[in-house]
């Protein structure tokens, strides 16, 4: 399928934008909003902005220009750039204030992608190849980013008047890099960032056999914390050997929290995704799954369900060693050993309590834990606003569709909001295979041209449902 055909697939919807003959020169008519999004799409995922030789500043810049050229005043755009080459947008489309502003959040930056491990094309050229556009940010997050801008130009162009201000943030820094934007952002720029709840990525839109088979919406997510586990012995000469060794003693402890598991715990959207996953699966996997859904499984469900990786992890938190530092020289006996111990600790659990469960697993007070934990977020209600929103706009686009509310065993900006109090919902609506979804971090990283506009419509309905 061309390029043309994919983008205009949904452009006459329902709920799509319709010509408005008012519009004033220079500002783009809402019936060409997939073209235009084509065009910021392709524009944004050119745009070198990985951590070590990108630069967000100049991809916020470019979608301050297309939001200047379609009739936003320079007073209602913002680039903050807290650290060189790191620079994030804040739109504010003025509405009647009847209601607290809704926030649209995604990230401009991307993951490191060299070409000689594996890609089939430039990761930072946005190619066509086999219905797919192929590239390093087509879908994380340059989808979501692309979208919201082209679908606030539409609404602009309309002459929407929302009932409530919406705000645009296009943040740097959340894959990974100095400065988080998001962060900073909630940090210090707290009056621009308020809203009564806000959209980001986090959630994932799936195709089985061809067809919408699931859409969820994030309603939480695990806190990242890092523990960092340390060891220290006198050291000497290798060729006379003492009891007392840090690689040993670090490693005893290691081996000892490899075989803890901290206490499960199912919560409101923990309950919902086991309901909805139960119905996909059958036999005894589907009946551990609806228990689990129940919110009371007995030890029997719990430790099948263990057994599966993904299930675990949304069942309790998880810790796990990912980074060993140890020794001075080959000949000499270690002063020193050193482990980065990953953990993603449940948004129903109290940080201080996982503390206390990982000291007493390590069962050494001779070794040293130094936490780092981010801000905790809690999980937004999974009934309401945009819930009853997101289904609906669903249930009309895609009715093949179930919708269910997750947990994401993974980390987004969302957690800061979350943090200062505001309810965020991870979205998507760009329908994807799983393996494709997989590649988002990986090589040849690629979103489906067929269902790109949609995903661009999906969200410029939520919007216009969420505001009027």
């Amino acid at each position: 399928m061309g390029i043309a055909a994919a983008l205009l697939l949904t452009a006459c919807g329902a709920d799509a934008p319709k010509k408005d003959s008012g519009t004033t020169s220079g500002v783009v008519a809402a019936q060409d909003n997939p073209a235009l999004f084509r065009d910021i799409y392709k524009e944004l995922v050119d745009i070198d902005t990985s951590h070590s030789t990108g630069s967000t500043t100049v991809a916020a810049n470019a979608m301050k220009k297309r939001l200047l050229d379609a009739g936003f005043a320079e007073s209602d755009i913002q680039i903050f750039e807290p650290a060189q080459r790191k620079g994030n947008l804040v739109l504010r489309f003025a509405g009647s204030g009847q209601r607290k502003p809704l926030l649209l959040m995604a990230h401009l930056d991307v993951v490191e992608a060299k070409r000689e491990d594996g890609w089939q094309t430039d990761p930072y050229k946005l190619t066509e190849q086999d219905g797919f556009y192929v590239a390093r940010g087509t879908v994380d997050d340059k989808a979501m980013a692309a979208a919201w801008v082209a679908d606030l130009i539409a609404l602009k162009g309309e002459g929407f008047r929302p009932d409530r201000d919406i705000v645009l943030a296009l943040t740097a820094d959340e894959e990974a890099g100095d400065t988080n934007g998001a962060q900073w952002l909630m940090a210090n720029k707290p009056d621009l960032m308020t809203a009564e709840y806000g959209l980001n990525e986090g959630g994932d839109s799936i195709l089985v056999d061809g067809k919408p088979a699931v859409q969820t919406v994030q309603v939480a997510e695990k806190t990242y914390a890092i523990y960092t586990v340390e060891a220290k012995s006198k050291g000497g000469h290798s060729s006379i050997p003492t009891p007392a060794n840090a690689i040993y003693s670090l490693t005893a402890g290691l081996n000892r929290l490899s075989g803890y598991r901290f206490p499960a715990s199912v919560s409101d959207a923990t309950r919902d995704y086991f309901a909805g996953l139960a119905t996909k699966r059958s036999g005894q996997e589907a009946d551990d799954l609806r228990a689990a859904a129940a919110g009371n499984p007995s030890p029997e469900v719990l430790e099948r369900l263990s057994a599966t990786p993904e299930y675990n992890a949304q069942l309790r938190t998880t810790c796990v060693a990912t980074m060993l530092k140890a020794g001075e020289a080959e000949n000499a006996l270690p002063q020193t050993a050193q482990a980065t111990v990953n953990c993603r600790i449940l948004p129903q659990d109290d940080p201080a309590d996982i503390e206390r469960r990982f000291r007493a697993a390590l069962a050494d007070p001779g070794l040293t834990v130094t936490p780092e934990i981010s801000a905790a977020g809690g999980i937004s209600p999974v009934d309401g606003d945009v819930m009853t929103a997101v289904t609906a706009v669903t249930k009309d686009m895609f009715p093949t569709s179930a919708v269910s509310s997750v947990m994401s065993t993974g980390a987004t900006d969302s957690s800061y909001a979350r943090a200062k109090g505001i309810p965020m919902y991870g979205i998507s609506g760009l329908y994807m295979e799983t393996g494709d979804l997989e590649r988002q971090h990986g090589v040849n990283e690629r979103a489906p041209i067929a269902w790109l506009d949609r995903s661009r419509d999906f969200l410029y309905r939520l919007i216009k449902r969420l505001s009027q």
